[in-house]
């Protein structure tokens, strides 16, 4: 068992270099990129690399740490290594955190174990609590719509972990444009501090565009901080020439080989053009063509070594694009 901290002294100069963007008209600022323990958390990974992945995050000003109850793996497992390195090193720089958690998925077997029904968000932000070792999160998400409950119960649920003191702000995930609408409708009615949507977005997709919900987050005043920013691996520089045995897509555990058709391979060597040109690697062009964009709050990374944060972050260090570079990334793109 770990002992209850630990000494960890963060890099002084950490939010010199971060830039932080408002949630919306919220008055909460989060980093341009986040930090996500989706993949990369769990029981296969050892904890020295985590322990290494969250140093560098924070030395670099990240300060926000994007979590779920089913983020494993195994579900639960990103947690419960999160809340054991917030207890050996960070103790001492909780209020410096933002931590963010969802429901929604399945979580445990029987009727009452996913979607979004009262019964099931509160017990499972219970049970995320106990596993961070936290009293509170700072953003509490509801993870997917549930057409068969009611929206005024989960966002009911919502209202009721903001009363508790058991989250500080709420957010939807994976909501389109006007299921978003309505549900702020009854947050709003309810008083509930809902700032941000989080949703899939990147050059290849382009389905917030498509469903309303960019337009729509705008118009309300919400933020948009978006997952998958690189494709799971097809915006970088790792399938350029292949398949490579040791990847994700090699394993086909979420990013399947079927993703990389002969025409996204095409369009991927294509955009890597466009990166060269602006002396950056493709995964840096593609995050910084989602941060030229005053409407995305921040960009989820899951790096799963200190090589790749760090070249995530180099991102921010040019985030302008000419026109006519937007003009070839979207006849790339064909959009």
């Amino acid at each position: 068992m770990f002992e209850p901290t630990a000494i960890y002294a963060p890099n002084p100069h950490r939010y010199d270099t971060m830039t932080y963007n408002r949630a919306g008209t919220s008055g909460l600022k989060l980093p341009a990129v986040s930090l996500g323990f989706w993949h990369n958390f769990g029981d296969i990974t050892p904890f020295d690399q985590m322990k290494s992945l969250v140093f560098t995050a924070f030395d670099n000003g990240i300060t926000h740490f994007d979590l779920a109850n089913n983020y494993g793996p195994e579900p639960g497992q990103a947690e419960k290594n999160c809340g054991l390195l917030l207890a050996k090193y960070f103790k001492h720089h909780r209020d410096e955190l933002v931590i963010s958690t969802k429901a929604g998925y399945e979580m445990w077997t029987g009727p009452y174990g996913d979607l979004g029904s009262r019964k099931y968000l509160l017990a499972s932000l219970d049970q995320s609590l106990e596993r961070l070792g936290l009293d509170y999160v700072d953003i509490f998400y509801h993870h997917h719509p549930d057409p068969e409950t009611p929206l005024e119960e989960t966002m009911g649920a919502l209202a009721q972990a903001v009363n508790s003191g058991k989250a500080l702000y709420v957010g939807l995930s994976n909501y389109d444009g006007p299921t978003m609408e309505k549900a702020a409708a009854i947050l709003a009615e309810l008083h509930v501090p809902f700032i941000i949507n989080q949703n899939k977005y990147n050059i290849l997709d382009r389905t917030v565009e498509k469903n309303g919900l960019k337009e729509t987050a705008f118009k309300l005043g919400k933020g948009l901080i978006t997952f998958c920013p690189l494709a799971q691996g097809l915006l970088t520089n790792r399938y350029l020439n292949g398949i490579p045995e040791d990847s994700r897509m090699a394993k086909g555990a979420f990013l399947k080989k079927e993703a990389l058709t002969d025409e996204t391979l095409q369009k991927i060597k294509a955009l890597n053009e466009v990166a060269a040109s602006r002396g950056q690697t493709l995964a840096e062009m593609s995050l910084a063509w989602l941060l030229k964009d005053d409407l995305v709050t921040s960009v989820i990374i899951g790096a799963s070594s200190v090589a790749q944060l760090a070249d995530n972050l180099k991102a921010t260090e040019n985030t302008d694009f000419s026109a006519e570079e937007l003009e070839k990334i979207k006849k790339i793109i064909q959009i």
